[in-house]
């Protein structure tokens, strides 16, 4: 299973970038006259639209549309959608590099798909998330048949697999969903809201091929009904 890479970086403010995207959106003094290269453009912000943009600059991570709609002021959540909206619109029409996306249970401000090679020259974070094939392959396991228990993904592997979990849940992409009801009641294992929020996703349903390879538990708990009939 491969990152999407265009979610995995999410724009951060410093001192020049902030001043420059005021500066950017600051509405002209009452009465001035502007030339021709100060008209406004298709990049002018509204105060509402500026300060949920601001809000998606400065977070570091994906924000639910009920915070959002806390942090920026805004009337509700369907007012927060539609500025996402208009947001996304304005980004299209100046070819930025740049999109609002959802990712898990919120949206984020991430850079497009054409910049992660270059940018992953400049971030560390593919270094600090890197992980190896062993690793992906556990992930990948565990992502598309969850909830697992230890012995039923070593089955799957045929190895042993006890530090990749703990590998795993220390980096926060796995954690323990409770226990199984075969005999000794193992621990489950199953993926995190961080693993979509890292590989931008917004539900185990986006994993690539997930109707076909994706194991939902009730499938598996019909399976042997099927095989009766």
């Amino acid at each position: 299973m491969k990152a999407r890479e265009s979610h995995s970086w999410s724009a951060k403010a410093t001192p020049n970038s902030t001043w420059n995207w005021w500066f950017r959106v600051r509405a002209p003094a009452r009465g001035a006259a502007l030339s021709s290269e100060h008209q406004p453009s298709q990049t002018y912000r509204s105060a509402k639209l500026a300060r949920l943009e601001a809000a998606f600059m400065v977070a570091e991570g994906p924000l639910s549309l009920r915070r959002l709609t806390q942090v920026a002021t805004l009337a509700d959540t369907q007012e927060v959608a539609q500025l996402i909206e208009q947001l996304n619109a304005a980004y299209d029409a100046d070819a930025s590099p740049f999109r609002v996306e959802r990712v898990a249970t919120g949206y984020q401000l991430l850079t497009r798909q054409l910049f992660a090679l270059w940018l992953s020259r400049l971030h560390q974070r593919q270094v600090e998330l890197k992980l190896s094939p062993a690793a992906m392959e556990t992930l990948t396991i565990l992502a598309y048949r969850q909830p697992l228990t230890r012995a039923d993904l070593e089955a799957l592997r045929g190895v042993q697999c006890t530090d990749i979990l703990k590998l795993l849940m220390d980096r926060g992409l796995v954690r323990i969903a409770g226990q199984d009801d075969s005999l000794g009641r193992p621990y489950l294992y199953e993926t995190t809201r961080k693993f979509l929020e890292t590989y931008g996703l917004r539900s185990l349903d986006d994993l690539p091929f997930a109707k076909e390879l994706r194991v939902r538990k009730e499938s598996v708990e019909a399976l042997p009904e099927a095989e009766a009939a």
